[in-house]
């Protein structure tokens, strides 16, 4: 337990270790006040347990385990001959000591204790120290620290460990310069940036980087390859991005490779396929191509957009050719998201892409996502292509002569990137959009090459404007004040003059749509399968049947986006690429003449309501017995998704902050249609269900007012209500009264599933919270238990607590049984802008009209059952009439307008 090598000890090192013993609150777990121990001098003989000397000074203190409870004595590095401390794995806490100028101390294990403060001067004269470790403390934990640079004097340091003890900043340089450190654990801290170059070469041997907190570590990972004595590498839970280096493969001595949850991309190196590795983790990155076969032990890929599901099967020749061509962008992470599978047209062809009906892809539009690269050749291999627009780019380098080879290429957009000459030389019926790239001098004709066939030459002409789908308008509507230029190649055969009708003849052919009409020798056979698109905008509400029709092929299964009660919605693409929704209103809904004009005039309302955090109609179409509408397209899908099923769909779960913010977007919305609007419109359904996220994860809110528009005698009561059980307001489900905290009632819920992941209503459930709303009744008022219904998808993070409460706290007040005790949605949003404003109730006393005989003191789950019994009899309509309510008594009359927020 002890040892000495005689002399009496040191009368400031008993001091010191006496101070140690006298600070904590179990002392009598070092046993120094034992009969058998000499209890003034710790040197002995005999020595104090767990301390060690030599000539009568303090060499070590081994204490680890022993679940000791207190401060370190602040003058401990006076004990100046010290070399191994060992305090790890105890209940130690308050301010860490400085440890400047023990220069004889090699081992210092503090870790896995409670301490809070690091000093400044901590590391200052560790001249000798061989292993650091400070895992899992506190330290600083507000504002977190930096590791200072006084560790790069530590020349003999072999281990620093430091996970989980609230790091910030970035990975010090210093680490890569060490001779001899073996290891570097900085794991689940708060660092950010990349790994600095200083790590290339360096003699690492374990490297674990994984979950930081935050933003995270970013950037490439090639430094990692020319590490090479690494045996473990753990950098999963960051947002490193690019490729997997090719020359991996050379790490011989690598065992363990965690990269998974990043933002990695590109295909898998072989050379890392071929590595024997103990454990290699890919999963959650944006890897693509197809799957290797793996030699290590134990391999993990899943969520990635490879092409196929099981090793070794190849990708189609499309998808290799799109590939190569984001291989040369730099695989852009939008693009590798959502680029998933083996047939870029199957279910909707992938985002910016469009496709004939031989599922071969026509159309590539992907103008002004600042994408940066080359041009790859291999686009020759997509030979149906029809239309290449990469506008508003940062492509570099020179276009690829293999285009030339496209037969069926009509139109190559190109304009404001930084591309360079020569041109090639193109078809005479291939339109060249090359202004805006700074390296052509289009005031003279751009070199060319050759064709070997023919002579071209290059026209400079005034280009159409264009519509506000994309489409080129027809020429007669030409403005001289266009200054845009197009690069048209002709043939050098013949004179100007008839070299621009030439021009102007491919302009028409191209961009005019002729319904019914047959297109010219000049228009490829393709556009023919799939026919141009009206601009979809709320001055051209009507959309034809047949068009949508197309767009959905056929409302075909594969473009099926979901079903709810009042019908099928679809996904759609128009030929540009662009995505719509196409709701396809169940069979009966809106079927006599008198509601299908209301069903129009409610149309050309709503169209009118545009919010960013509203989901926009653009159009609908009424012909026989379809009844369809039209609507933005919101490519990350349905809020519950990402809540309630995402490891079914292989979601990332959503962070805390992301949620904050989506619960501020649909409270938005909610607010703009309740008070902001031209007219106040209340949605009635409002659930996790219809609130859309785009690709930012900005929320919209969907379906408002199309209760009303399906309004309809012969639906059923529940229908009529429009809700959905576990988000219906008591009032609500009970009477039939709508006001707007019937709305509000609702984002309460959907307050609730944001904090702890659980779906509003579940059978299966305990009956105490099928209802998730009245169980969290019961919770909300207790902190302890708020957090302990935290949704565990979601990252434990202390610096979170706060603002989850507050949402806690106002979730409450929305799902309060009396709706008077609701908050108006401004109120809402004030709280979630700026979680300071706490929000009270006005007391008041309920009046018969509040209850209409119902006990609105009961549990929701009890009147919902009174309610559901009573309903099988009734036969009473909706009434929507004055479903605004007046502000609860006590407001201000600005508390709800928007001057006031």
């Amino acid at each position: 337990l002890g040892g000495g090598v005689g002399g009496y000890t040191d009368p400031n090192d008993f001091k010191i270790l006496s101070e140690f013993r006298d600070n904590l609150e179990n002392p009598e777990l070092l046993k120094w006040h034992e009969e058998k121990v000499n209890s003034d001098d710790p040197c002995g003989p005999p020595s104090w347990p767990h301390v060690f000397c030599s000539d009568g000074r303090v060499t070590q203190i081994q204490v680890q385990n022993l679940g000791l409870k207190g401060p370190l004595p602040q003058n401990m590095n006076q004990l100046n001959h010290l070399q191994n401390l060992g305090f790890q794995r105890n209940k130690l806490y308050g301010k860490l000591p400085s440890f400047s100028g023990l220069s004889n101390l090699q081992y210092a294990f503090l870790n896995e204790n409670e301490f809070d403060i690091i000093p400044s001067d901590f590391f200052v004269g560790l001249v000798s120290i061989l292993v650091i470790a400070l895992d899992d403390n506190p330290l600083n934990q507000s504002a977190g620290w930096r590791i200072p640079s006084d560790v790069s004097d530590a020349s003999q340091l072999v281990n620093f460990t430091c996970s989980n003890c609230n790091l910030i900043g970035s990975l010090p340089e210093f680490f890569g310069k060490l001779p001899s450190l073996s290891t570097l654990c900085l794991s689940y801290n708060r660092l950010s940036g990349s790994i600095p170059s200083s790590f290339r070469g360096s003699t690492l041997q374990t490297l674990w980087l994984n979950n930081q907190y935050g933003e995270g570590l970013s950037g490439s990972i090639d430094v990692i390859s020319t590490m090479k004595e690494l045996t473990q590498v753990w950098l999963h839970g960051n947002q490193f991005s690019g490729l997997i280096p090719e020359d991996i493969g050379g790490l011989s001595y690598l065992k363990q490779l965690n990269l998974n949850k990043n933002r990695l991309v590109g295909l898998i190196p072989q050379s890392l396929a071929d590595m024997r590795l103990q454990v290699l983790d890919l999963s959650n990155n944006l890897f693509m191509g197809p799957i290797p076969k793996f030699n290590a032990a134990n391999v993990l890929y899943s969520s990635n957009s490879f092409c196929q599901s099981l090793p070794v099967e190849q990708c189609s020749p499309q998808v290799n050719a799109l590939l190569d061509f984001l291989r040369d962008l730099n695989y852009p992470d939008r693009l590798a998201s959502m680029w998933i599978g083996n047939d870029p047209c199957k279910g909707g062809a992938w985002w910016g892409l469009a496709c004939n009906a031989k599922d071969e892809v026509t159309v590539i539009n992907l103008q002004k996502l600042g994408l940066n690269g080359t041009l790859s050749p291999s686009i020759v291999n997509l030979s149906s292509i029809v239309e290449i627009d990469l506008e508003g780019n940062n492509l570099s380098g020179r276009v690829p002569h293999e285009l030339t080879q496209l037969m069926s290429l009509r139109v190559l957009k190109l304009s404001r990137n930084d591309l360079e000459p020569p041109l090639p030389s193109f078809k005479d019926n291939v339109m060249v959009a090359i202004d805006g790239n700074s390296r052509f001098d289009v005031q003279k004709r751009p070199e060319t090459s050759p064709s070997p066939s023919s002579s071209s030459s290059v026209v400079v002409v005034s280009s159409p404007p264009s519509s506000s789908d994309g489409h080129l308008n027809p020429p007669d509507v030409i403005k001289p004040k266009n200054r845009h230029l197009f690069v048209v190649v002709v043939s050098a055969t013949g004179s100007t003059v008839s070299s621009l009708v030439v021009a102007a003849a491919v302009f028409i052919a191209y961009c005019v749509h002729q319904k019914g009409r047959k297109t010219s020798e000049m228009k490829p056979h393709h556009v023919n399968e799939v026919p141009c698109e009206e601009s979809l905008s709320s001055e051209n509400l009507p959309i034809s049947l047949q068009l949508l029709r197309n767009v959905t092929r056929d409302f075909s299964r594969e473009n099926e986006l979901g079903r709810g009660g009042f019908g099928v919605v679809y996904r759609g693409q128009l030929s540009k690429g662009t995505m719509i929704a196409v709701k396809r209103m169940a069979v009966g809904v809106i079927s006599n003449s008198a509601a299908l004009q209301e069903f129009r005039s409610e149309i050309a309302v709503l169209s009118k309501v545009r919010h960013r955090n509203l989901v926009s109609l653009l159009g609908y179409s009424v012909e026989g017995s379809e009844r369809l509408l039209v609507y933005e397209y919101m490519p990350q899908g349905a809020l519950s998704h990402h809540l309630f099923c995402w490891k079914r769909r292989g979601l990332t779960p959503l962070s805390w902050s992301k949620r904050l913010s989506i619960a501020l977007d649909v409270g938005r919305g909610v607010e703009y249609l309740h008070a902001l609007a031209n007219q106040s419109f209340i949605h009635r359904d409002l659930k996790s269900a219809n609130i859309l996220l785009d690709d930012d994860f900005r929320a919209k809110v969907s379906d408002f007012g199309l209760v009303k528009l399906a309004a309809d005698a012969e639906k059923s009561f529940a229908t009529r209500l429009a809700g959905t059980f576990g988000y219906l307001a008591p009032e609500y489900a009970v009477t039939g009264k709508v006001t707007t905290k019937v709305d509000v009632f609702s984002f309460g819920v959907i307050l609730i599933e944001l904090v702890t992941g659980l779906v509003a209503l579940d059978e299966q459930r305990p009956e105490e919270m099928r209802y998730l709303a009245e169980w969290f009744q019961q919770v909300k008022s207790n902190p302890d238990s708020v957090m302990a219904s935290l949704d565990p998808a979601l990252v434990d993070d202390p610096n979170n607590e706060e603002t989850i409460l507050a949402v806690a706290e106002l979730a409450g007040h929305c799902t309060a049984t009396d709706p008077t005790h609701r908050p108006e949605m401004g109120h809402a949003v004030n709280v979630l802008s700026g979680l300071a404003e706490k929000w009270k109730p006005v007391e008041e006393e309920t009046g018969p009209d509040c209850s209409s005989g119902f006990d609105m003191s009961l549990p929701l789950s009890q009147m919902l059952r009174g309610w559901q019994q009573e309903e099988k009899d009734s036969t009473r309509v909706e009434d929507t009439t004055g479903s605004i309510p007046s502000k609860p008594a006590g407001f201000a009359d600005s508390f709800t307008s928007a001057d006031a927020r």
